[in-house]
C-alpha cells in the first residue's frame, strides 16, 4: 500500500475538519478508520497536517488530536518508537503552544499523551518532566496530564514522582494565578491517589521496596504550601481543590507531622462549611483526614472533637431536598465521619448527641436521630453497654408531633429492634410509639412525599411503621418474646382500631411461631398478663371489625386469621369448628371486592358462626360473659356506624342463646337506656338486636319493651327533651322511632305461630298511637314496622282465619302517607313501603269496598307514574334502585287488587286507571303505564278460568287502545303493547273456549314480531305494525271491528305522531283484509283519509290517496305525464309522491318511463351562450324539458313497483342517462332556478339536489337500484364513484369505477347496453366520447368480456378510437387494451402483436416527453409483458428497455415508478433466458435502481425494490439474489446502509470487473438534484471499495473518485458531506 495514497486520503479528510460538527465528526471518523487499518502513516499525516496548518483554529486541532487519541487508544502498540517520540512532541507542542487557558484544545492534546503513555510512560514522562523547568512555574496542562497519567498509569507514574515531585514543589510558592493553583492541588491529589494505590498492590507493582517514607517529606511540603498559604484564598474553587487535595495527602504525611497539623488542619476544613454551600468535597476530605488520624492513633483529636461534631451535626441536620446527587452525598461522607468518631470515641460521641434529642428543632432532632440510627447500625459492638442510656434519652421525641420527627424515630426504633435495644426495660414503650404511628389517620400523613419516594403513601409515617412492625415481628427472632403476647393488649382500645390490620399480621404471625414451639408456650397466662384483654373482649372485637372487612388495608380477613389462630386462648372446644369454618369465610371474601361484596349476606355469615360458636361452647356463663363484653364495646362503636349496627345485632344473636331471661331482660334494659337514638343506625341495629333476640325470647322481649314506655327512664327522657320543645321535638321522635322499628322486628322475626295473638294487642296498639306524626324518619319507621307486621300477618299459617279489624284503618293510613309525599321526586321509600303493606293488607279480611279500592289504585298510580324519568345507573345507583323496588311494589298491589276480581269487567276497571296515563304526552309514563298493563293482562291470562263461553265484550276497546302504541317513540313501550295485543288476542280465544295451554299459530306470530320493534328505522317498524295489523284482522271477531276501527281513528289525532302513522298503517291492513264485510262503511272511510290527506300534520295519511292517482293515469297516462311535467322545479313533496302513484302497476310504470325518456332526449341537454363562445368564461346552461323528465324518471324509479318496468327498458335508461351525466357535467342550472337555491326552497319542497349532473346521477343510481342491481350501487357508494361522476377531475374514474361494478355484479346486462352504446364513438360531445371509452376499458379489466363473447366487439371499438384526435381517448383506449391482461389473460398471447405494437406506439406518442399516453403505454406493458409470447416479446424487448432508461432519472415521480416497475417486469419476463444484450441493461440498471431505493417518493422506491428482486436471477448469482429477495421485501423495514454493505460485498465477490463501471455511475449520481440520493451515492461508493481486491485497483481513477469526493465534501447538505467523508476513510483499501 503506497504511502502517498494513505496520506492523500488523510489530508483530504482533513481538510474537511473544518465542516459542521455532524460532518467533523465523521471525518474523525473516517480518521480512526485508516487509524485502524495503517496507525503509523495515519497519525504521521495527522501530525505533519498539524504541523503545516500552524494557524488552524483550535476547534478544528482538538478534533484532530481527538481522532489521534482514538487510533492510539486502540493501537499504540503498533507504533515505533520514532512515531511515538513525534507523537509525543506534538501533543507537548499543542498542550504547550498557547500559556492561556484553552481547555478543549489542550484536553484534546493531553488525551494524546495519556493515550501513549500507557504504552511509552519512560518517553512521556521524559518529555512532561522537559517541560518542567527549574524555577519556572509548568503549564497548567503538563499538570494536568501528569494527574491523569497517575490515574490511568499509577504503577509507571509513581517511580517518578519523587523526580516529579522535586521539580515542582519548588515552584509552588510561584504560583499566583488561581487556575494553575488548581491545577496543581488537582495533580497532588492525583499524585497522592497513585501512591496510594501503588502502596495497596505492593505485590503487582514493579519496584515493591517503594515505601510511604519516600513521599513523606516531599508531600509534607506542599502540604505546608497548601494549607497554610492557598487555602486561605478567597476563590472558592481553589479552596475546595486544595481541601480534595488534602484529603488523600493526609494518609501519606508523617505521623507525627499528622499529629503535629490536626490542630490547625482538622479547625481549617470546619471553617470552610460556612463559606462553601456544596460541601460533599469537604466532607469527603475531612472523612479522609479523620481515618489517617485514627489510623496513627492520634491523641489530638479528642481536643478537636467538640468543634468536629457540632460542624458534622450542623451538616447532618441540612434538609436532603435537593436532587443534586452531591447533596445526598455529602449526608453520607457525614455519617462515614461519625462512624470514624463512634467506633474511636463513642462516650463522647453520644454525649454530644443524646442531649441534642431534646431540643424541639426538628431539623435538629431529624438530623441527629438519623445519627444515632447509623451509629447503633454501624457502631454496634461499641454501642452495647450504651443501650440503657441511648433508650431513655428517646423519651422527648416519642412526644414530638412532626411527621418527619416521627418517620425518623421509626427508623431509630427499627434499628433498635435489629441490636436488642427493645429488650431492655422501657422497650415497650417504643414498641407502643410504632403501633400509634400505624394508627395515624390519612389526614395526618404527609403530602409531600421524601424525594426518594416514587409513592407518595409509600414514605409516609403510617405505610414506614406497618413495614416495620410486620418486619420486626417476623424477621428479628430475638423481638418474639417481647412482641407475644404483648401486641394483644393494642387490639381493643379505639384509638389504635387503624393499626389493626398490621397487629392482626404480627399477632398471626407470632401466634404461628409460639404453636411450633409448642402448646405450653402459646397458651398466654392471663393471671401474668393483667393488662391483656380477656378472650370475651378478643372475640367480640375481631368478629365485629370483620363486619366492614375490606376497611384499613383489609382488616376483616386479618381479624378472622386471628381468630382462627387464638381458638385455644378462648376456648377450647372451638379448634375443630373454627378451623373449617374460617377458611370458607375467607374464601368468600377472596371472591369478593370491596364494591361487589353483599353486606348483607356477610354480616349473616358472620353471624350464622357467631351462632354456631355459641352451640358448641353451650355454657351459659360463657354466653353471659360474651354478652356483657359485647354490650360494654357499644361505646367503642360510636363513629363506625355500621359495625354498631353489627354489633347489636351480635348481641341479639348471643341473648338469643342466653339461658338466662334475667340476664336477657337485664341487657335490653340497658340497651333501651343507653341506645343513641339520633343516630339512625343505631335504631336500626337496636331494632334489629330486639327482633333477633325475640326468636327466642319473644314474651321477654316485649314485656321490656313495655316496661320501657312505661318506666321513669322513658318519660323523664320525654320530660326533659320537653324542656327545649323547640330544640328536643326531633329527638323525641327518634326514641319513638327507635320503638317503633323495635315492634316491627319483633312482629317480623317472631315465631310465626306466637304473633297473631300480639299483632293487635301489644304490637299495633303501640306503633298506630304515633301515625299524628310530622317527623319524615318516624314516618318511615311506621310504615316499615306496618309493613313487617302485615308481612308477619300474611305468612301465618292462620291468616285465612284471621280477621283484621285494624286493615281499613291502616290503609287509609298509608294512603295518607303516599299522597304526602312530593309528587314529582323519589326521596324515601315510604311509597313502597305502603304499597308493599297494601298489598299485604289486600289478602287478609275484611275486603276493601269499591270506593276505597278505586282510592288506592289511583292514589298509588299517580305516586308513581307522575315522577321524573328514573336516573341513570351512573348518575345515581342508589335512586335507580329504590324507584325499581318502588315499582314492584306497584305491580304487586295492582296484581293482588285485581286477584279480587278476575273479570272483564275488573280489568276494564284497571285498565280505565291505566289508560289516562297510556295516552300520556310524556313517554316515560307511557312506558311505565304499558308495563303494569301487559304485567296485568298477563296475571289475568294466567289466572283465566272460564266456565261458560261468554264474549270478551271490549275486546275491539283495548286493542284500538293498545295497538297503536306498537309504534311508540319508546323501544320498550313498543315491546310491552306487543306483549298486550298478544294477553288479549289468547284472552279472546279463552273465551271462545279455548284451553289455557292451546297455541294459536297466528297470535304466536307476534312474538317474532317484537324483533322489528326494537329498530329504530321507521320503515321496518312500521312494516311490523302492518303484519301487527294482519294478525289483528285474522284473530277479532267481526261484532268487534267497527269499535276497533272508531278506536283507531281516534287514534289518527295522538300527539305521538309514530302512534299516529301506526294507526293509518293498522286502519290499512283492515280495510284490506276485513273490507269485505265493511262495505257500507267504505265511503265514511274513505272520507276521513281524504280529509286527513289536507291538514298539514297528515302527511302520514298521505299513502293513503295514491290510489286515485293510479286510476286517473290508467285513463289519461300522456295528459297526467304532460301535466306533471309542467309542475315548477323544484318538485314540492305532493307533487313527487304523485309522480310515485305512477309507477303502482308494471304496465303503467312502462308507459310513463317510455313517455319521460322520449321527453328527455327531444332537447339539447344544455345551451352554449355567447360569452362560452368568445372564449371567457365557460357558461353552458341546462335546458328546462330534459331536466325536468330526469327529475321525473328520479320520482318514479323511487317506487318499488316500478321494478318490473325498469327491467323491461333497463337498456335504454342505462345509456340515455350515463350519457346524460357525461353531457350534463359543469353544466349550469338556468337563471330562474339558480336564484330559487341561493332563496332556499319551501320546506314543502323535496330535499333534492337540482344541479343538472347530480340529478341525472340520482337517476341513472335509482335505475341501478330499481332494476336490482343494488351491488352496483352500493359498490359505486362505498367506493365514492357518484361523487366522482359530478366533478370534471373525476369523473372519468367514475365512469371507470361504474364499469367495474356493472361487470362484477350486472354482467348479464351488458350485451344489450354495449348494444346500445354502440354508436356513441361518433358523439359529437367529446364528454361523451370520453366516457364511454373509459366504460368500454374498463369491462376489459374483467372476465365478463370473455364469458359474454364480448371481447372481440369490444377489441373493434377500442381499435376505431385509437386514432381519435382527443389525447384521453388514445390514452383510454391503451388503458383498455391493457386490462385485457387481468380481464382475459389467456386471450392476450393471440392478440400479442396487436396489443404489443398499440403499446410500443404509445411509448412514441407525439412530442412530449412527458405524454400521459407513454405512461399509460408503460404501466400497460408492464401488465402484459408475462402474458405475451416470448419472440412477439424478443424483437421489442432492447427497444422497450433503451426507450424507458431516461425515465429512471425523470423529475416527474409517475414516470420515474412506472419506468422502473416495468424494467422489473421486463427483468421477471427473462429469467433463464436473458440474452446478452439484454443483461447489458440489467447490468446497467442496477447502480441507478440501488440509488433510487433512497429516492424520496416512497413509490419510486418500492418499485426499486421490485425491480431488484426481478433482476437478481438474471445476475446468475445465488448470494445476491438472497439479498435482494430478504432485505428488500414488501412491508418490511430497509436498513439501506446495512443492505448496501451487503449487496457490495457480493457484487465485488462475483462481478470484481464492474468495478469501475459501477463507480462511474456514481460519479453521475453525485450531481443528483435529490438531496437522499446524492448521499447514497458517496455511500455506495465508499461500500464498493471497502469490499474490493487490490487487484481491482487498476478498474478506478481514484484520483477521480478523490477529486469527486473532495466537490462533495462542499455539498450544501451535511448528510451529503458526512457521507462523503465516510467514503474517502474507506478509501484506504485502494490506496
Amino acid at each position: 500500500m503506497a504511502e502517498s495514497s494513505i496520506k492523500k486520503l488523510a489530508s483530504t479528510l482533513l481538510d474537511a475538519i473544518t465542516d459542521k460538527p455532524l460532518v467533523q465528526e465523521q471525518v474523525c471518523s473516517a480518521l480512526c478508520s485508516l487509524g485502524e487499518v495503517r496507525p503509523v502513516e495515519t497519525l504521521r499525516t495527522c501530525e505533519e497536517y498539524l504541523r503545516q496548518h500552524d494557524k488552524l483554529a483550535h476547534p478544528y486541532r482538538a478534533a484532530v488530536l481527538r481522532a489521534m487519541e482514538r487510533v492510539l487508544n486502540s493501537r499504540a502498540s503498533e507504533l515505533d518508537k520514532d512515531t511515538a517520540s513525534t507523537i509525543i512532541l506534538l501533543a507537548s507542542s499543542e498542550m504547550t503552544k498557547t500559556k492561556d487557558l484553552v481547555w478543549d484544545w489542550q484536553q484534546a492534546a493531553s488525551g494524546v499523551l495519556v493515550a501513549v503513555g500507557r504504552q511509552f510512560i519512560s518517553k512521556v514522562m521524559e518529555e512532561l518532566l522537559r517541560r518542567l523547568h527549574p524555577g519556572t512555574l509548568p503549564h497548567c496542562a503538563v499538570l494536568h496530564t501528569l494527574a491523569s497519567l497517575s490515574v490511568a498509569n499509577a504503577f509507571g507514574v509513581v517511580p517518578f514522582l519523587p523526580s516529579v515531585l522535586s521539580s515542582l514543589l519548588p515552584v509552588l510558592g510561584m504560583a499566583k494565578q488561581d487556575t494553575v493553583r488548581v491545577a496543581f492541588c488537582s495533580a497532588l491529589q492525583r499524585f497522592s491517589e497513585g501512591a496510594l494505590e501503588y502502596l495497596a498492590n505492593l505485590d503487582r507493582a514493579p519496584d515493591p521496596t517503594v515505601r510511604k517514607d519516600a513521599f513523606a517529606a516531599d508531600i509534607f511540603s506542599a502540604y505546608d504550601v497548601l494549607f497554610h498559604q492557598w487555602l486561605q484564598s478567597r476563590e472558592a474553587k481553589l479552596r475546595l481543590a486544595v481541601v480534595e487535595a488534602l484529603g488523600p495527602m493526609s494518609h501519606l504525611l508523617p505521623s507525627e507531622r499528622l499529629e503535629e497539623q490536626l490542630p490547625k488542619l482538622l479547625p481549617g476544613i470546619l471553617a470552610l462549611y460556612k463559606k462553601h454551600s456544596e460541601t460533599f468535597y469537604l466532607s469527603k476530605s475531612l472523612g479522609q483526614i479523620l481515618e489517617a488520624a485514627v489510623s496513627v492513633g492520634s491523641r489530638t483529636l479528642e481536643t478537636q472533637l467538640d468543634a468536629l461534631l457540632a460542624a458534622l451535626h450542623s451538616q447532618i441536620c441540612v434538609p436532603v431536598e435537593s436532587s443534586s446527587p452531591l447533596v445526598m452525598s455529602n449526608q453520607k461522607e457525614v455519617l462515614r465521619c461519625f462512624t470514624v468518631l463512634a467506633c474511636s470515641l463513642p462516650d463522647r460521641l453520644l454525649a454530644f448527641l443524646l442531649p441534642r434529642l431534646d431540643t424541639s428543632n426538628e431539623r435538629t432532632r431529624v438530623g441527629t436521630l438519623q445519627v444515632v440510627r447509623h451509629v447503633i447500625n454501624s457502631a454496634a459492638a461499641q454501642m452495647e453497654d450504651k443501650k440503657p442510656f441511648i433508650l431513655s434519652s428517646m423519651r422527648l421525641p416519642l412526644l414530638d408531633t412532626n411527621s418527619k420527627v416521627k418517620r425518623a424515630v421509626v427508623q431509630v426504633i427499627s434499628a433498635m429492634a435489629h441490636h436488642g435495644y427493645l429488650e431492655q426495660p422501657g422497650g415497650e414503650v417504643m414498641i407502643e410509639y410504632i403501633v400509634q404511628q400505624c394508627a395515624l389517620p390519612p389526614e395526618q400523613e404527609p403530602e409531600k412525599p421524601g424525594p426518594s419516594s416514587k409513592d407518595p403513601k409509600a414514605d409516609s409515617v403510617r405505610a414506614v411503621s406497618v413495614r416495620t412492625l410486620y418486619l420486626v415481628s417476623t424477621t428479628v427472632d430475638r423481638m418474639s418474646h417481647v412482641l407475644w403476647p404483648y401486641l394483644l393488649q393494642f387490639l381493643t382500645p379505639v384509638r389504635f382500631t387503624r393499626a389493626l390490620t398490621p397487629l392482626c399480621r404480627s399477632l398471626v404471625h407470632l401466634a404461628q411461631k409460639r404453636q411450633e414451639a409448642g402448646a405450653d408456650a402459646f397458651l398466654i397466662q392471663y393471671d401474668a398478663h393483667a393488662s391483656l384483654p380477656s378472650p370475651y373482649a378478643v372475640t367480640a372485637r375481631l368478629l365485629v371489625v370483620s363486619s366492614s372487612p375490606y376497611l384499613g388495608d383489609g382488616r376483616g380477613v386479618a381479624a378472622l386469621r386471628l381468630l382462627s389462630v387464638l381458638h385455644p386462648n378462648i376456648h377450647p372446644l372451638l379448634g375443630q369448628h373454627w378451623e373449617t369454618t374460617v377458611p370458607m369465610l375467607l374464601g368468600y371474601l377472596d371472591e369478593h371486592t370491596e364494591e361487589t361484596l353483599p353486606q348483607e349476606e356477610w354480616e349473616e355469615k358472620l353471624l350464622m358462626f357467631l351462632r354456631d360458636t355459641l352451640a358448641i361452647v353451650s355454657d351459659n356463663t360463657w354466653i353471659c360473659q360474651l354478652s356483657l363484653e359485647l354490650c360494654r364495646q357499644l361505646p367503642c362503636y360510636d363513629e363506625a356506624p355500621q359495625e354498631k349496627n353489627f354489633l347489636y345485632k351480635c348481641i341479639g344473636t348471643t341473648l338469643g342463646a342466653a339461658s338466662s331471661k334475667e340476664v336477657v331482660r337485664k341487657h335490653l334494659q340497658e340497651l333501651l337506656e343507653t341506645a343513641r337514638y339520633q343516630e339512625e343506625a343505631e335504631r336500626e341495629g337496636l331494632a334489629c338486636c330486639f327482633g333477633i333476640c325475640a326468636i327466642s325470647h319473644l314474651e321477654d322481649t316485649l314485656a321490656q319493651l313495655e316496661d320501657f314506655v312505661r318506666s321513669e327512664v322513658f318519660r323523664k327522657s320525654i320530660g326533659i327533651l320537653n324542656i327545649f320543645k323547640d330544640r328536643s321535638e326531633n329527638e323525641v321522635e327518634k326514641v319513638k322511632s327507635a320503638l317503633v322499628l323495635c315492634y316491627g322486628h319483633v312482629a317480623a322475626r317472631a315465631p310465626q305461630e306466637l304473633v297473631l295473638a300480639k299483632v293487635e294487642s301489644d304490637i299495633l296498639r303501640n306503633i298506630c298511637q304515633h301515625f299524628n306524626t310530622k317527623d319524615p324518619a318516624l314516618k318511615l319507621c311506621l310504615v316499615q314496622s306496618v309493613c313487617m307486621v302485615s308481612r308477619a300477618i300474611c305468612s301465618s299459617t292462620q291468616a285465612g282465619s284471621f280477621h283484621f279489624t285494624r286493615k281499613a284503618e291502616l290503609v287509609a293510613q298509608m294512603m295518607e302517607l303516599i299522597r304526602a309525599e312530593p309528587p314529582d321526586s323519589l326521596r324515601t321509600p315510604i311509597r313502597k313501603k305502603a304499597m308493599l303493606t297494601c298489598t299485604y293488607l289486600v289478602s287478609v279480611e275484611p275486603a276493601l269496598d269499591e270506593q276505597a279500592q278505586a282510592d288506592v289504585i289511583r292514589s298509588c298510580l299517580h305516586s308513581v307514574m307522575a315522577l321524573l324519568p328514573e336516573p341513570k345507573e351512573e348518575d345515581g345507583g342508589c335512586q335507580k334502585s329504590l324507584y325499581l323496588e318502588t315499582l314492584h311494589a306497584l305491580e304487586g298491589l295492582l296484581t293482588s287488587l285485581l286477584q279480587r276480581n278476575m273479570t272483564p269487567q275488573g280489568l276494564q276497571i284497571m285498565i280505565e286507571h291505566l289508560s289516562p296515563w297510556i295516552k300520556s304526552p310524556r313517554g316515560h309514563e307511557r312506558a311505565r303505564a304499558l308495563g303494569l298493563s301487559a304485567l296485568l293482562l298477563r296475571h289475568f291470562l294466567e289466572q283465566l278460568r272460564v266456565s261458560a263461553l261468554v264474549p270478551f265484550h271490549n275486546l275491539g276497546l283495548l286493542v284500538g287502545l293498545f295497538s297503536p302504541r306498537c309504534a311508540d317513540l319508546w323501544p320498550v313501550t313498543r315491546q310491552e303493547a306487543v306483549d298486550c295485543v298478544y294477553s288479549l288476542l289468547y284472552l279472546q280465544l279463552g273465551y271462545e273456549g279455548f284451553s289455557r295451554d292451546y297455541r294459536d299459530d297466528v297470535a304466536e306470530r307476534l312474538l317474532s314480531l317484537k324483533d322489528g320493534l326494537a329498530h329504530p328505522d321507521p320503515t321496518i317498524l312500521f312494516h311490523t305494525c302492518h303484519s301487527i295489523g294482519q294478525i289483528i284482522a285474522k284473530r277479532l271477531p267481526p261484532d268487534q271491528l267497527i269499535s276497533l276501527l272508531l278506536t283507531m281513528f281516534e287514534a289518527l289525532g295522538d300527539p305521538e305522531k309514530n302512534c299516529s302513522r301506526a294507526a293509518t298503517v293498522m286502519i290499512n291492513c283492515l280495510l284490506q283484509e276485513r273490507g269485505g264485510v265493511l262495505q257500507e262503511k267504505v265511503p265514511e272511510i274513505m272520507s276521513v283519509l281524504r280529509s286527513k290527506l289536507q291538514e298539514a300534520q297528515g302527511e302520514h295519511v298521505l299513502p293513503a290517496a295514491q290510489h286515485s292517482v293510479y286510476l286517473l293515469a290508467t285513463q289519461h297516462c300522456a295528459a297526467v305525464v304532460s301535466s306533471l311535467l309542467g309542475s315548477p322545479l323544484p318538485l314540492d313533496s305532493h307533487t313527487s309522491m304523485l309522480w310515485r302513484a305512477l309507477a303502482v302497476e308494471p304496465r303503467l310504470a312502462a308507459q310513463v318511463l317510455g313517455l319521460l325518456l322520449e321527453k328527455m332526449s327531444r332537447d339539447v341537454p344544455f345551451k352554449e351562450t355567447r360569452a362560452f363562445l368568445l372564449g371567457r368564461t365557460p357558461d353552458r346552461v341546462a335546458t328546462l324539458l330534459p331536466l325536468s323528465a330526469t327529475c321525473a324518471l328520479f320520482e318514479v324509479l323511487s317506487t318499488p313497483a316500478a321494478g318490473p318496468a325498469v327491467l323491461e327498458l333497463y337498456p335504454q335508461l342505462f345509456v340515455a342517462l350515463l350519457l346524460r351525466v357525461s353531457c350534463t357535467v359543469g353544466v349550469q342550472l338556468p337563471r330562474n332556478l339558480q336564484a330559487q337555491e341561493r332563496r332556499g326552497a319551501s320546506p314543502a319542497l323535496a330535499a333534492r339536489n337540482l344541479e343538472p349532473c347530480s340529478s341525472a346521477v340520482d337517476t341513472l343510481r335509482a335505475v341501478l337500484l330499481r332494476s336490482g342491481s343494488e351491488d352496483v350501487a352500493q359498490r359505486m357508494d362505498l367506493e365514492g364513484g357518484w361523487e366522482l361522476l359530478r366533478t370534471s377531475a373525476g369523473h372519468e374514474e367514475g365512469a371507470t369505477r361504474l364499469a367495474r361494478a356493472m361487470a362484477e355484479h350486472a354482467g348479464p346486462r351488458l350485451p344489450l347496453v354495449l348494444k346500445t352504446l354502440a354508436c356513441t364513438h361518433s358523439s359529437a360531445y367529446e364528454n361523451q366520447k370520453v366516457t364511454t371509452t373509459a366504460f368500454l376499458a374498463e369491462l376489459l379489466n374483467s372476465n365478463v368480456a370473455n364469458d359474454l363473447m364480448l371481447l372481440d366487439s369490444l377489441l373493434e371499438s377500442l381499435a376505431a378510437r385509437q386514432k381519435d384526435t382527443c389525447a384521453s381517448v388514445r390514452r383510454l383506449v391503451l388503458r383498455g387494451l391493457a386490462n385485457l391482461a387481468s380481464g382475459c389473460p389467456d386471450k392476450v398471447r393471440a392478440h400479442g402483436p396487436q396489443l404489443l405494437t398499440a403499446m410500443i406506439g404509445g411509448l412514441d406518442d407525439g412530442d412530449n416527453p412527458h405524454s400521459p399516453v407513454a405512461l399509460e403505454a408503460m404501466l400497460g406493458l408492464a401488465r402484459l409483458v408475462h402474458l405475451v409470447e416470448a419472440w412477439d416479446l424478443r424483437s421489442g424487448l432492447l427497444h422497450v428497455a433503451i426507450r424507458i432508461r431516461p425515465f429512471f432519472d425523470s423529475e416527474k415521480m409517475e414516470f420515474r415508478t412506472a419506468s422502473i416497475s416495468l424494467f422489473g417486469h421486463l427483468n421477471k419476463v427473462c429469467h433463464g433466458d436473458c440474452e446478452d444484450v439484454f443483461l447489458e441493461q440489467v447490468v446497467g440498471g442496477l447502480a441507478p435502481l440501488l440509488l433510487h431505493l433512497q429516492d424520496p417518493q416512497a413509490a419510486v422506491a418500492s418499485a426499486c425494490r421490485f425491480a431488484l428482486r426481478m433482476c437478481g436471477p438474471n445476475l446468475a448469482c445465488e448470494e445476491l439474489s438472497a439479498a435482494f429477495q430478504k432485505h428488500l421485501q414488501e412491508g418490511r423495514a430497509l436498513h439501506f446502509g446495512e443492505f448496501l454493505n451487503t449487496t457490495c460485498k457480493h457484487l465485488m465477490h462475483h462481478f470484481p470487473d464492474l468495478l469501475g463501471r459501477l463507480l462511474t455511475t456514481c460519479l453521475f449520481y453525485f450531481k443528483s438534484s435529490w438531496e437522499d440520493v446524492r448521499a447514497a451515492a458517496p455511500l455506495f461508493t465508499g461500500f464498493l471499495v471497502l469490499h474490493a481486491e487490490p487487484r481491482q485497483q487498476p478498474q478506478v481513477d481514484l484520483d477521480q473518485l478523490i477529486s469527486a469526493l473532495q466537490i462533495l465534501l462542499k455539498d450544501p447538505a451535511p448528510e451529503v458531506r458526512t457521507r462523503a467523508a465516510e467514503a474517502l476513510g474507506r478509501l484506504v483499501k485502494l490506496a
